[in-house]
């Protein structure tokens, strides 16, 4: 069986909140993984709508420490304490990130005992188990540090239950020796494991929240299944864009299209787009069709 993948969109919004966008904050989960990715102001408030225990949140990467990327940490870490969190949380972000959060914990929450493992990364591969990596890039936003993120499902040899039915092989060591790959022997006659397996391809999924554009991100987000990118402000305004180390609708689009993605999310819309978002879809579709503009409260799987 493919293990889903959950994506759910707690902030939309660029820059400020607005009445109907949060600041930036998505939580991916699957298996026991749950990984915030940001955490703006009024995320955790976001959480308890959506029907989401922040206690289940076990990693959170941050991809720089702008106030509305980060300001709904503090508020995370009191509730997670008062709930009796009792493991110790991974965070991950660019450099400064230990001095940032360290910072954060004793001006907020010096009365409570908060545990938490930060590590600074910049490029490459940072996390890794038998199923899935974590994988970061440096973006540029203007003088800070920034970090783009990928969570990559390793491929999966999978049983083809039909052809293993016919060679009669039994539930247990033998069986395990061929989902690893391995050939075997049984009653007298080698199985292939080639020949009663295929292999189920993994998935990826990028996430480029803050950033003006640079040569970097195409290549990191390449042939990715899902790629969420901000898109601040439509083509018309490029030069701000690039003044405030942004994106455009189209520029978001363009490296889609370039990076040959499967499908483009685009997401931390400038307030000023409250009632003309579809102005930004509309710019972005041009270039590449298969682009959705998220809401917050939506939720993808894949």
């Amino acid at each position: 069986m493919t293990e889903k993948v959950k994506i759910t969109f707690l902030g939309t919004a660029g820059s400020m909140p607005s009445a109907n966008r949060n600041p930036t904050s998505i939580l991916l989960s699957y298996n026991q993984e749950n990984i915030l990715i940001d955490c703006g102001e009024g995320t955790q408030r976001q959480m308890r709508k959506a029907k989401i225990n922040p206690c289940k949140i076990n990693k959170v990467l941050i991809t720089h420490w702008h106030g509305d990327h980060i300001f709904g940490l503090p508020g995370l870490f009191q509730t997670l304490v008062l709930s009796g969190y009792n493991r110790e949380m991974q965070i991950f972000g660019p450099p400064g990130t230990k001095d940032f959060l360290k910072n954060f914990i004793g001006i907020f929450v010096p009365v409570f005992k908060f545990s938490a493992d930060s590590k600074e990364v910049s490029s490459g591969k940072f996390f890794e188990d038998k199923d899935f990596y974590l994988e970061a890039e440096k973006m540029t936003h203007g003088g800070t540090k920034c970090n783009a993120y990928s969570f990559v499902i390793k491929d999966k040899i999978r049983i083809d239950k039909k052809k293993l039915k016919k060679s009669k092989i039994p539930a247990g060591p033998l069986l395990q020796k061929i989902s690893q790959g391995k050939d075997v022997v049984y009653k007298g006659k080698k199985f292939k494991s080639k020949n009663l397996t295929y292999v189920e391809k993994g998935r990826k999924i990028s996430f480029v929240l803050d950033t003006s554009i640079n040569s970097k991100i195409s290549k990191f987000v390449k042939d990715a299944d899902l790629l969420i990118i901000e898109s601040t402000l439509e083509e018309s305004l490029e030069k701000l864009a690039k003044e405030h180390g942004h994106l455009t609708s189209k520029q978001a689009s363009e490296i889609a299209k370039k990076a040959k993605v499967k499908r483009l999310i685009i997401t931390h819309l400038s307030p000023r787009y409250e009632k003309s978002s579809e102005k930004i879809l509309a710019e972005a579709k041009k270039v590449f069709k298969k682009t959705e503009l998220v809401r917050d409260f939506d939720v993808l799987e894949l």
